[in-house]
């Protein structure tokens, strides 16, 4: 029998009651999933919907017993939001919707998401993308951060918000689609292979370099 966190059901303060967040690539929604959200938020009584940090939408306030019924109901999976594992996939509009747009964020985001979401590793793991330089997604407090320029993406590791927050760190700069997605796949490697357990990429990176991740991803340097 499943656990409750592995059903993707966390306990709220009232330590009686529990939320659930559907997985939303990229917090890309349609209007029938809004209602079908909707609706099964009123069926169980939920006392919240609640718009969450990751761009997923959380049913709060439910009862434990309903917690199996409300997902046979949505027929989606959770969103990771607990464990050492890649938690969540941030993107902005880019150029897909919006007029300042570098990059295309939402293209990238969306395919980052089919790869990495839940994908368990030494720490927790936060990616973002976001279009331009204003950096909408915040990638620039994100373990793996993606910035569209207009000479292509730049790619940042380390960040991180909490009770310690740090900048991500530059670490390659003018790629284009497939290839930044090709370095992802390196940092992500290169991380899974040299953190220790618990420790989240920049605290890799304060005790082994940024080299590290730097020499993981220099083959893509000549072809940028």
């Amino acid at each position: 029998m499943l656990k409750l966190g592995e059903k993707g059901a966390i306990i709220q303060r009232d330590n009686r009651t529990y939320a659930v967040a559907p997985h939303i690539p990229c917090g890309v929604v349609t209007p029938a999933l809004l209602r079908k959200l909707a609706d099964v938020a009123e069926k169980y009584q939920a006392m919240a919907l609640k718009i969450t940090g990751a761009t997923r939408l959380a049913i709060v306030g439910i009862k434990e017993e309903d917690i199996d019924k409300i997902w046979a109901d949505l027929g989606m999976l959770p969103g990771r939001a607990v464990g050492l594992c890649i938690r969540s996939i941030r993107s902005c509009p880019g150029t897909t919707f919006c007029k300042l747009g570098q990059q295309d964020a939402m293209g990238v985001g969306l395919k980052m998401d089919s790869l990495y979401h839940g994908m368990e590793l030494p720490g927790k793991c936060k990616m973002a993308v976001s279009g331009c330089q204003i950096n909408c997604s915040e990638s620039s407090v994100r373990d793996i951060g993606l910035i569209g320029k207009t000479n292509g993406w730049t790619l940042v590791v380390g960040g991180n918000v909490g009770a310690e927050p740090r900048l991500a760190q530059e670490l390659i700069a003018g790629l284009n689609d497939s290839q930044v997605l090709e370095a992802v796949e390196k940092v992500v490697a290169c991380y899974k292979q040299n953190a220790k357990k618990g420790e989240r990429i920049g605290k890799t990176i304060d005790r082994l370099g940024l080299d590290l991740f730097k020499n993981a991803v220099s083959s893509l340097k000549s072809a940028a």
